[in-house]
């Protein structure tokens, strides 16, 4: 009898894997299949100052064409904090920029999120993660909110949150940093190998694609994490675009070029 239980347990854990993939691939083929054009690449960044973005200008200026978020030994951050792209909050669109981050850097590119009351400057929302040491880059993580929910490498369904999550403490549904209610259902290739396609502290180019409830996050033309996120409860449909410095040691992060599509 307890192998038995043992057998069923596992047939049971395969299909959902298999019902799961099923979902992310046919989410992907959709996509994929409509006419997704609403309009060509605009650039949301003049290269000349901050015009239609609000930020700490201790962190953030613009030089050259650049916009350079920097922390310095007499400016330590406290807390992480962004400069907002404040003329719009796409839903379904395409992001991309290039970026050059210092190797003690920590930064990201977020998008549908959202102001965080009495905290200037902070987002709370799906972020594409950037750092010096490419032990994060490209993986999805949630700030403020459920964290991890794509490792480098991983294609993830993010399932319903359990009723025994209270929607006032969902951090009880979090840990080690990465949220619990996931399903990886496929491999995008080797960590080591992925992130080999990443020049260090250089200029790398990033390239987010959000339609539904599908997110991808390509570097260098790499596509680094999937997820498809089914948590009504938690997920996201608009919200703010926005770049990060980070808390911890000084560091400088740099973007340029930055385009959004919006799609239908």
């Amino acid at each position: 009898m307890r192998i038995g239980g043992k057998v069923k347990l596992l047939k049971t854990k395969k299909m959902r894997q298999i019902i799961y993939l099923v979902i992310f691939n046919i989410t992907l083929c959709f996509f994929s299949c409509q006419n997704q054009k609403k309009d060509d690449f605009t650039s949301i960044f003049n290269g000349k100052n901050l015009e239609g973005w609000s930020g700490d200008e201790t962190y953030w200026s613009v030089k050259d064409g650049i916009l350079i978020g920097e922390v310095t030994p007499e400016t330590i951050l406290k807390r992480n904090s962004f400069v907002i792209y404040e003329k719009e909050q796409p839903t379904n669109f395409e992001l991309k920029l290039e970026y050059r981050v210092s190797i003690s850097g920590n930064s990201g590119v977020n998008y549908r999120s959202e102001k965080i009351k009495n905290k200037p400057f902070a987002l709370r929302g799906y972020q594409s993660d950037i750092d010096g040491k490419n032990k994060y880059t490209g993986q999805n993580y949630e700030e403020k909110k459920r964290t991890t929910l794509a490792y480098i490498g991983e294609k993830v369904v993010i399932d319903t949150m359990p009723d025994s999550i209270p929607p006032t403490n969902i951090r009880k549904n979090v840990k080690r940093n990465c949220w619990q209610t996931r399903n990886i259902v496929a491999s995008l290739g080797d960590k080591k190998e992925l992130t080999s396609h990443i020049t260090d502290n250089d200029w790398n180019t990033m390239h987010i694609i959000v339609k539904g409830n599908h997110m991808q996050h390509f570097v260098n033309g790499v596509l680094m994490s999937g997820v498809t996120d089914l948590d009504t409860q938690n997920r996201s449909k608009k919200g703010f675009i926005g770049v990060q410095v980070h808390v911890g040691p000084p560091m400088k992060v740099e973007y340029k070029n930055i385009l959004l599509k919006r799609l239908l």
